[in-house]
């Protein structure tokens, strides 16, 4: 009896001894082998546990992985230790944060629209390469050509908790039902760009001057017309796009007077001639004619548009031609078609976005002129804005874009006109491009 009194008694001290020895856990951190998934987003709450089997998650805005995309991160903590006893833990984290890194980070996400334009290739390096140099991180997708791809990226970009959305629209008016989402979701929406129509969910709209780039373009082509009756060849972006409006309004604005006078003779647009009376354009109207005449951003689109226009075109139609293409993509196309047509003498072409191969053309004669957009200051622009939005200030805006439902706040990007005289000094002279890039330079 006395022996197993004894015994109980050792058990018992053995107990409290070992009671004593282990310590609870504090919030945040597991106390057992037990994996635990940091929530989504850049809140910042405590994580909560799930069972070892768990599958990685998408990292927040708070990971750090490249600037390029957000990739799921598995850690597995060799233990985690108390005052008294070390415990072993697995643990499955959507990212490894240190202190003081949290303030450095920006939960913002990037709709692009398509891989398939070197402009936007441009655009998500520089996104990479500003955000990176900055401490930020950053998830840019691509909606390749697809509203509904744009939906779903933007869908699945507001379940990672981002707290601000840059879009750039595939199609201005479909991107409405993304804004709206992202709004609903509490989450602050930048159109990029090209302007998101007929919603009221967006806060700011980052991008060029875009009438200006428009007015460029014709003031070129006028300046360049020496005889009445020049043959001119209109040509436009993509009758989805906002911009495409935009563009055309600003050139038609300074091609009108010339074409009223007589200096222009439009050749491929019934539309456009028939409305060469009248200085101001109304959206449809516009519409009418951009339907007559879009490339839809496409390169083969427009070279087949061009040769199409050619084909049914007199001798007399053509000669010294002017056109205005709406971006360097179309305007290489455009331009193979009417250098290949043996009654054109000679063509002026209008362009956009100084694409690398469409400052060769320049600097070969091949093209006449881009309208240069720094994608840099439009990066920088629309990273000022976020991180503005992110610390709850306003943004330093100025004019705005009617959007069919709201005047939303500008924030705008000056443009440059390029030609051959001016390319060493715009682009290669500001660092924007090597030398090295081209042949013939001078």
């Amino acid at each position: 009896m006395y022996k197993t009194s004894r015994l109980f008694g050792f058990l018992a001290v053995a107990a409290l001894a070992l009671a004593a020895c282990t310590t609870p856990a504090t919030p945040g951190t597991s106390s057992s082998a037990t994996a635990t998934s940091e929530p989504q987003g850049s809140s910042g709450g405590a994580a909560t546990s799930a069972p070892a089997t768990s599958e990685a998650q998408t990292p927040t805005a708070e990971a750090t992985t490249s600037a390029a995309s957000t990739t799921a991160v598995t850690s597995t903590e060799a233990s985690t230790t108390t005052a008294a006893s070390t415990t072993a833990v697995t643990s499955t984290e959507a990212s490894t944060t240190t202190a003081g890194t949290t303030a450095s980070q920006l939960a913002v996400g990037i709709v692009l629209p398509t891989k398939d334009e070197p402009r936007w290739i441009q655009d998500e390096t520089r996104f990479k390469d500003a955000l990176t140099a900055a401490g930020y991180n950053v998830e840019i997708l691509f909606s390749q050509g697809s509203s509904a791809q744009e939906k779903q990226n933007v869908e699945s970009l507001i379940t990672k908790g981002i707290k601000v959305l840059v879009l750039c629209p595939q199609d201005s008016a479909a991107a409405a039902a993304a804004a709206d989402s992202a709004h609903n979701a509490g989450i602050k929406v930048i159109s990029y760009d090209r302007l998101i129509r007929d919603t009221a969910s967006v806060d700011y709209y980052v991008t060029f001057d875009s009438v200006a780039v428009g007015a460029q373009q014709g003031q070129y082509l006028v300046d360049k017309a020496k005889d009445k009756g020049s043959p001119l060849y209109l040509y436009a972006g993509a009758s989805t796009d906002n911009n495409a409006f935009i563009f055309f309004e600003g050139a038609w604005e300074v091609l009108q007077p010339k074409i009223a006078d007589g200096t222009f003779v439009i050749k491929n647009s019934g539309e456009a001639d028939g409305l060469k009376g009248k200085p101001k354009l109304s959206r449809d109207e516009e519409a009418k004619i951009i339907g007559q005449i879009t490339t839809n951003w496409d390169f083969n689109t427009a070279k087949n548009l061009a040769e199409s226009n050619l084909t049914k075109a007199q001798a007399a139609d053509k000669g010294n031609v002017f056109i205005l293409a709406p971006n360097d993509g179309t305007a290489r196309a455009i331009a193979d078609a009417f250098g290949a047509d043996k009654d054109v003498k000679s063509y002026t072409v209008t362009g956009q976005d100084a694409e690398k191969a469409s400052v060769q053309y320049i600097i070969d004669g091949k093209q006449s002129m881009t309208v240069f957009k720094d994608v840099r200051t439009l990066v920088k622009g629309a990273i000022d804005a976020s991180v503005a939005l992110v610390q709850g200030k306003t943004p330093a805006a100025k004019g705005s874009y009617n959007n069919g439902k709201v005047d939303v706040p500008a924030i705008q990007s000056p443009v440059i006109t390029v030609d051959k005289p001016n390319v060493k000094a715009t682009l290669i002279d500001s660092g924007y491009y090597q030398a090295s890039d081209f042949t013939g330079l001078q």
